[in-house]
């Protein structure tokens, strides 16, 4: 299964779209659509992500308890500058940035935040920075 692109709601595409091309850049995330009320980010390869504001204009935008979007980075450095990013913007620290499970040094390495509208977001580096995956 492939997923095309991934799409949150803002209320604010403008403060929506400083937020998210600082998190972004450092994994290669740039704008490659404005639709007028929409922006789709991709790094070129991977599945695109689309920041936008409802289509039902009776409705605010608002984030759910569970939907996430994650964004895998290339190394765990970068998950980290990411994270602390997030949070010297006032994100809301949802899971700091560390280890988790029982892999040793290759285990996953996330943080888990919710962006200025409370949409959950986690950065991620799955294995050591050397490539390797746990077993």
């Amino acid at each position: 299964m492939v997923v095309g692109y991934v799409c949150l709601g803002t209320n604010d595409l403008d403060k929506a779209k400083v937020f998210y091309d600082a998190l972004l850049a450092p994994i290669g995330g740039k704008i490659v659509l404005n639709t007028g009320r929409g922006l789709m980010y991709s790094n070129g390869k991977d599945a695109g992500f689309l920041i936008t504001t409802p289509f039902d204009k009776t409705l605010p935008a608002n984030p759910g308890n569970g939907p996430m979007v994650a964004f895998q980075t290339p190394t765990r450095k970068i998950a980290k500058d990411m994270y602390e990013y997030a949070m010297s913007l006032g994100c809301k620290d949802e899971g700091p940035i560390g280890l988790r499970g029982e892999e040793g040094p290759e285990a996953f390495y996330a943080a888990y935040f919710r962006d200025p509208e409370g949409n959950k977001l986690c950065v991620y580096r799955d294995g050591g920075d050397d490539g390797s995956i746990p077993k």
